[in-house]
């Protein structure tokens, strides 16, 4: 099987480390396994059963050399009907941001679970023991009392919003919220959008939603874990948050179930939000642990003899 590695598929001037070592170490992995592996530094096409690249692209993404070549690459891999394998976050990153053993995950074609192959149909539950050993995560029970709705926000404009302005998806869940329950309501923005203290102050959200009784926004220094304290249930669009509130005994109600990592374990009507469905999460969590990978697990090969079944 012939494999390229797209390296300037990276920012030129690329400060993060760990984004930086992808490339090389899964390279090592496809040698480890005995298949052909090419280091390509150019922006010209190669032809190859898989293309390697460090992320996805989107419509509204910059007119710049590695994000174009990115877009070239997936393109030319979909046309030829080819894989291209994409990195992403940790969805278990909530619980050390750290993440020493740097576990990412990893898809083909896609990085949503209706449009990617995440190579989870098989599982073998000693991924979810080695990972939840690794990483200090265990699955909690459920919370049996709470106090309020925790919101948890994407970022404003960010492509996994779909178009849908983040100001507007919070208007209309309160909004929705409010015809089923009157609990507090706790606005928790995007931890990386810089601009939410713009867009999500109180005379905007007044401008959107109208009366803001009981419904109050999060501390900017909060984590998750804070957030999730006396916390009833959790809302979210489709995005990792919803991940760690499920695995620490919350439920969790989402919004966008098709592009949800957690459909299977998500609520996705709020006029049960004062009875929600407690799912169990035993076979759920098993399967996205299942698309999960160290450095040492892509270096020395294991996570290509598992995701070459899928070519």
């Amino acid at each position: 099987m012939k494999v390229v590695a797209y390296l300037s598929c990276l920012p030129p001037n690329n400060k993060n480390i760990e984004k930086g070592e992808i490339l090389p170490r899964f390279s090592q992995g496809v040698l480890a396994v005995g298949d052909e592996i090419l280091l390509h530094q150019g922006h010209n096409l190669i032809d190859s059963d898989v293309a390697l690249s460090v992320g996805w692209v989107h419509e509204d993404s910059k007119d710049v050399p590695h994000l174009k070549l990115r877009k070239s690459v997936i393109d030319h891999q979909l046309l030829h009907k080819k894989k291209v394998l994409l990195a992403d976050s940790n969805l278990f990153l909530y619980a050390n941001k750290e993440n020493p053993l740097h576990y990412l995950r990893y898809s083909f074609n896609g990085i949503f679970p209706n449009t990617g192959i995440y190579c989870d149909d098989k599982v073998d539950p000693d991924r979810w023991k080695r990972l939840s050993q690794n990483s200090g995560i265990t699955i909690k029970d459920y919370r049996k009392n709470g106090h309020h709705v925790l919101l948890c926000l994407q970022r404003n404009g960010g492509w996994s919003m779909g178009g849908y302005d983040v100001v507007d998806w919070t208007a209309s869940t309160i909004r929705e919220l409010r015809k089923y329950t009157d609990r507090e309501i706790v606005i928790r923005a995007h931890p990386g959008d810089k601009g939410s203290g713009s867009y999500l102050s109180p005379k905007n959200l007044m401008n959107k939603i109208g009366i803001l009784k009981d419904v109050r926004l999060w501390k900017p220094n909060a984590t998750l874990m804070d957030d999730l304290h006396k916390c009833w249930a959790v809302i979210n669009h489709n995005s990792s948050p919803a991940v760690g509130a499920a695995i620490e005994g919350y439920p969790i109600f989402v919004t966008d179930p098709e592009r949800s990592q957690c459909r299977e374990i998500a609520n996705i009507d709020l006029k049960n939000i004062e009875t929600p469905i407690l799912f169990d999460r035993q076979q759920w969590v098993e399967r996205i642990s299942m698309f999960h990978w160290n450095f040492g697990e892509i270096g020395n090969g294991e996570c290509w003899r598992h995701m070459r079944q899928y070519v």
